[in-house]
């Protein structure tokens, strides 16, 4: 982008009917981040303290500092309180630094205002919305490709007013311009742009063809210029994104309301000891005035005023801080494991696997529904020339010397075309039976590629000799276009009146008498043309329903043997066209060319009139065969989905595609199957119409919003304008009924801002995880909606990868990505909270019972260093190995049996009822560990006689027990135990014995003595065979009701977790099965027509507004041209056409190029 000045230009806008001419100019700086550094340290502080628990805490410092009420010193608050905030902050910025560091990798851009004149060159961004002035195209046209806006990969054409087009690229014109624009107000619009420019005293009018919106890229055009009408937040673009929200995990949440419930809990039991003490005080306190007189004021009511507080502070650990540093920690972990996951690395682009968020691992587990883009994720935006049947034979397959028919790989032998000085040396063909044929020069085989050579809207360029690039609007036509120049019929050039073609190595120009173009009605495309010898015949491909309609009845043995191949190709998922031709009269053909003109004319029915002409002529056709075209898609989606599926989520796929290309994925993918009861389409005109349509289907099948069993498999189909008024008030609920009924949902022709209201809605009504997927700018909005956002990178630039929560290359690692890394995520994490809450309750409700037996005294049961290392150092390291580590089963048992991913999306782990069980558990756990102990220490003594019943005996006892008591616990929840789990396990229980051993030995003491006060009692106490004893039997009751449940319940009713663990018992020892490697449909399904240009392409071609530059002149002879491979764009395989014409590999160019050639739109290095 070249800035070349800011002219003297008002931009007014019109806003209800007020003129707003004095609004200020908008800059093209956009924000993708959450934070700067001035508002960081707020905002940040303001979301931590959102979590309840973080306010709690500086509640308690508060108490802490309060000497009648606090117990314990505030630096015990403080510290971890300090910590928790500093970690978390230092991991929320390191996230905001990682989703905006790539965004602004050009500072031109930001300069870029309201009103200015830019230069882009080929190849190049366009970041604001432009009106185009002018361009090096003729006729000021220019060819812009907009997959990141509406998916669609074909170029489109834009062309500017010739009054501003004369202004050329000469800078002193552009910079006097002046003019004035008044447009419509910032809006969300792709599909329309009204406005007008001044200019000279003349008004013109703006409409979208004018105009080059932002994330569209100019392709096949050296150079155009531009002005800036919006630029910034106000581009039509940035309208449809989202606004970038604070995600959090529905465990997170759940969390929030179970530390208000515990706070509630917390409140009761503090109420009860603070009664208890006033009763005390009362009864018994009077008792001990003579030597512990009351200061003056003090009654029994204050008393148990300032106890309620000391055991608020007591008891805070049923929230203990450190809770949220081990999450942070365990997040953190897992993250890691996605970002060094060697499965999900990317070699062909060198693109790792990124979570560029480590907040919402857990989430990943409990995925209901998948939104997904269509162009790009699950393809690659290559067509590739797969099959063909000429004249009843089939071409494409290998066979073996048995007559086997062969899988087609990467290794197998592709055929020569040596022959071919003009080849494109990247296409791959594998059928040798078919270029033999050409080569014996059979008259089908040569006509029909001579009709692929003649009967298509391609440009082409050859900036040097022997250097063809085409420019296709279809990229279907471009891989056919391809094929029939490898196969020796090159289309060379075109004017408006011919078409030059190199057949053989001669070189021939036919004339170009009419071109019957392309309509969704039609479904067909025919040309006219008079071949050098003076024979005029018609080639026509299209539909082959609508084709077989029109042939001589002398075609039926041959329609009959194709409608076979064409079977075949439907069921391998390939779009199919079927070619034919027609020689024409001379005469006749006069009077028809005549009729045409007359009705061409005509004012009124001119559409109509010029359609009983196409038919009249495109009757009693001759059929030459069948061409077979792959969408290609991405490696492993028709097994991901299939895998997706099996795990219970529910995927629906959003584009802006057409929809029969979309339906088409569709089934390639298997999302769409034939095995379906049915597959409904909605395509209402109307709210009316799209209302009677939704109420057909629930009069057919009755089903409801929380129950979405129903009898059979359904998909649903609908297009974007009836997209929008199902998403009407009124009727988003019936839409949303009839959706989540079907297996599979397709949304077509939808906008940027529909895919992020389709999000919303399921979101709205549906109690339910959401995950989006997408590669491109018009993906980023329902990225930002969903609750997790996934970008692919690599393909439509980074756009949504830089708003996305994880990354990577290919839609096949989203498998790995839920299945393995997002169930273990959610499995460890539950497990770490149902431990954690155990540990602590138990902990903190043997503080409870005490307080009956010390008179309520707010007196600790435990020494205050085992208080402040029990969740620092005794009880970390066991349940942080566990939360990092733990797997039920591996990861290829996970893909085998992927219904293990259903409890996640139930809450079957971590749910309010298994906290409560968790709660109940460790009330009876505390029970057994507090009076179990008291009763074996009461009115005990020692062999020597000597009495052992004192505090410090109890305190040591008491928390022995305890730890043993909680890492046995924790030995039953773990499922995987490796060497570091061992470790920390064994190693915690060894690091408890000798820090009590030394903080109770005499050295100890007498260096601190009032911090040190339990001298000698470790060495005197656990030497003792009843204070093993104690601990023994202390264990096995706390354990015993855990082993007993979960074996009745294993036996009784065991879960689906339960059931594979049993079934892989007799397997540990045997390699798993292999997984499908190749999902074959067999379906009788037709794919339609692998049209996807627009209406109206063959007027811009036969007026010559469409031409380029004529072709360089020179012998096309095959004798005398070399073979050249200089500048030759990647076809892929099979003629794989990508409309960028650029190769795929360019970013990586040490890559080793396969079969499987994917294109990318790879941003201009000068950004």
């Amino acid at each position: 982008m070249t800035f070349i000045t800011h002219m003297d230009l008002i931009i007014i806008l019109y806003f209800s009917h007020f003129l707003h001419s004095f609004k200020p100019l908008q800059t093209n700086a956009i924000k993708t981040s959450k934070y700067n550094p001035f508002t960081f340290l707020p905002l940040n502080l303001f979301e931590q303290f959102q979590r309840i628990a973080n306010a709690y805490f500086l509640f308690l410092l508060v108490l802490q500092v309060i000497p009648q009420i606090s117990s314990l010193s505030w630096f015990t608050t403080v510290v971890p309180l300090v910590l928790v905030l500093t970690v978390t902050a230092a991991k929320d910025a390191t996230d905001d630094i990682v989703s905006k560091c790539v965004l602004l990798r050009s500072e031109k851009w930001m300069d870029v205002q309201v009103g200015d004149i830019i230069r882009l060159e080929n190849n190049q961004f366009v970041t604001a919305d432009l009106l185009l002035l002018s361009s090096s195209e003729p006729l000021n046209l220019v060819y812009i490709e907009t997959a990141e806006l509406d998916g669609e990969t074909n170029l489109k054409v834009r062309q500017a007013l010739t009054v501003t087009g004369d202004l050329g690229e000469d800078s002193e014109k552009l910079a006097d311009f002046n003019g004035e624009v008044r447009c419509e107000p910032p809006n969300n619009r792709l599909d329309r742009f009204t406005g007008t420019l001044t200019y000279a005293g003349q008004k013109y009018p703006l409409d979208n063809e004018k105009i080059l919106l932002r994330g569209c890229t100019l392709r096949n055009t050296e150079w155009c210029f531009g002005l800036v009408l919006f630029a910034g937040p106000e581009t039509k673009l940035m309208q449809n994104s989202g606004k970038t929200t604070f995600k959090r995990t529905s465990i997170d949440r759940l969390m929030n309301v179970l530390v208000l419930c515990i706070f509630g809990f917390l409140a009761f039991m503090c109420t009860i000891l603070a009664i208890g003490n006033c009763f005390w005080e009362m009864n018994e306190g009077s008792q001990f005035m003579v030597f512990l007189p009351r200061q003056d004021g003090n009654n029994a009511a204050f008393s148990a005023f300032l106890t309620f507080w000391s055991y608020v502070i007591i008891l805070n650990t049923v929230v203990p801080i450190s809770l949220y540093v081990s999450v942070e920690i365990i997040r953190l972990g897992n993250s890691f494991y996605i970002d060094w996951d060697r499965k999900m690395y990317f070699s062909r682009y060198n693109t790792p696997a990124e979570a560029r968020t480590t907040t919402l691992n857990e989430e990943l587990g409990q995925i209901k529904y998948i939104f997904s883009d269509k162009t790009g994720t699950l393809t690659q935006n290559v067509m590739t020339f797969n099959k063909c049947s000429i004249n009843g034979k089939s071409y494409g397959d290998v066979y073996d010397y048995t007559g086997q028919r062969l899988e087609i790989t990467k290794h197998t032998d592709t055929v020569d075309f040596s022959f071919n000085p003009l080849a494109d040396p990247r296409f791959m063909f594998h059928d040798h039976a078919l270029v033999e044929a050409v080569k014996l020069e059979d008259p089908e085989v040569h006509a029909f590629f001579r009709l692929l050579a003649l009967c298509h809207t391609v440009m082409a360029e050859e900036k040097k000799e022997g250097e063809l690039f085409y420019q296709a609007q279809s990229p279907d036509e471009g891989a056919l276009v391809t094929a029939a120049r490898n196969f020796g019929f090159v289309f060379r050039s075109r004017t408006p009146d011919s078409v030059s073609i190199v057949e053989m190595g001669e070189e021939r120009s036919y004339e170009l008498l009419a071109i019957l173009d392309f309509n969704n009605v039609r479904k067909r495309m025919s040309i006219i043309v008079r071949s050098p010898e003076g024979k005029l015949c018609l080639y026509c491909k299209g539909a082959d329903t609508i084709i077989y309609e029109r042939l001589h009845q002398s075609c039926s043995k041959l329609m009959d043997v194709t409608t076979e191949h064409l079977n075949e190709f439907a069921g391998e998922g390939l779009r199919t066209l079927a070619l034919a031709y027609k020689n024409l009269d001379e005469e006749y053909f006069n009077q028809w060319k005549q009729r045409h003109h007359e009705a061409s004319t005509e004012l009124d029915n001119q559409e109509s009139k010029l359609d009983e002409l196409y038919e009249e002529i495109e009757k009693d056709l001759l059929l030459l065969g069948a061409t077979a075209i792959e969408d290609k898609l991405q490696d492993g989606v028709p097994q991901t989905i299939e895998q997706l599926s099996k795990a219970n989520i529910k995927i629906w796929v959003l584009t802006g595609d057409k929809q029969e290309t979309a339906e088409n994925i569709g089934y390639s993918c298997n999302l769409l199957r034939e095995e379906m009861n049915d597959v409904f389409i909605v395509s209402g005109n109307s709210p009316e119409d799209v209302r009677q349509e939704l109420r057909s289907v629930k009069r057919l099948y009755h089903f409801s919003l929380d129950n979405e069993l129903v009898n059979g498999e359904y998909g649903l189909v609908i297009n974007g304008h009836s997209l929008a008024y199902a998403l009407e008030g009124s009727m988003e609920l019936e839409f949303l009924r009839t959706a989540c009924m079907c297996k599979a949902v397709i949304c077509c022709r939808v906008t940027p801002l529909q895919k992020a209201q389709v999000v919303e809605l399921v979101k709205k009504y549906k109690q339910a995880v959401t995950l989006a997927i997408g590669d491109g700018a018009n993906d980023v909005s329902m990225i930002k909606a969903a609750h997790i956002g996934v970008g692919i990178s690599g393909q439509e630039g980074m756009q949504a990868v830089l708003s996305s929560d994880y990354s990577f290359a290919q839609f096949r690692f989203l498998q790995r990505l839920l299945l393995v890394h997002g169930r273990w995520s959610y499995l460890r994490m539950c497990k770490f909270l149902r431990y954690f809450f155990y540990k602590n309750f138990t902990f903190t409700f043997v503080h409870f019972w005490y307080g009956f037996f010390c008179g309520f005294s707010a007196q600790t049961v435990y020494d205050e260093w085992f208080i402040t290392l029990y969740n620092l150092v005794y009880t970390a390291l066991p349940v942080l190995g566990m939360s990092l580590f733990d797997q039920d089963v591996n990861d290829v048992w996970s893909f085998q049996y992927p219904q293990l991913y259903i409890p996640g999306q139930l809450n079957l782990y971590f749910s309010k009822k298994a906290f409560f069980k968790c709660a109940l558990h460790s009330c009876y756990s505390s029970m057994v560990l507090f009076f179990i102990p008291y009763a074996a220490m009461h009115n005990t003594v020692r062999d020597d006689g000597k009495d052992v019943a004192d505090y410090q005996s109890f305190a040591l006892l008491t928390q022995t027990c305890l730890l043993f008591a909680v890492t046995i616990q924790l030995g039953l929840e773990m499922s995987y135990w490796t060497a570091v789990n061992t470790f920390f396990v064994l190693g915690s229980l060894a690091m408890y014995f000798a820090v009590t051993f030394t903080m109770y030995s005499n050295g100890m003491f007498l260096i601190l003595p009032s911090a040190f006060p339990f001298i000698g009692t470790a060495r005197n106490s656990l030497n003792q065979p009843n204070m093993w004893l104690t601990i023994l039997l202390t264990s096995i009751l706390c354990v015993l009701p855990v082993v007993t449940y979960r074996f009745l319940f294993i036996q009784l009713c065991p879960t689906i977790n339960d059931k594979v663990r049993m079934d892989l018992l007799p397997k540990q020892h045997l390699p798993p099965p292999p997984l499908r490697t190749r999902i074959r449909r067999t379906s009788s399904r037709r794919s339609g027509y692998a049209f996807s240009h627009a209406q109206g392409y063959g007027d811009l071609v036969t007026s010559g507004r469409f031409l380029r530059r004529p072709a360089l002149s020179g012998s096309s002879g095959f004798a005398n041209i070399g073979r050249t491979t200089t500048g030759f764009s990647p076809m892929g395989r099979s003629a794989g056409y990508s409309p960028t014409g650029r190769p795929q590999n360019a970013k990586v160019p040490d890559v080793e190029v396969t079969s499987l050639q994917m294109y990318r739109t790879v941003r201009d290095p000068a950004f």
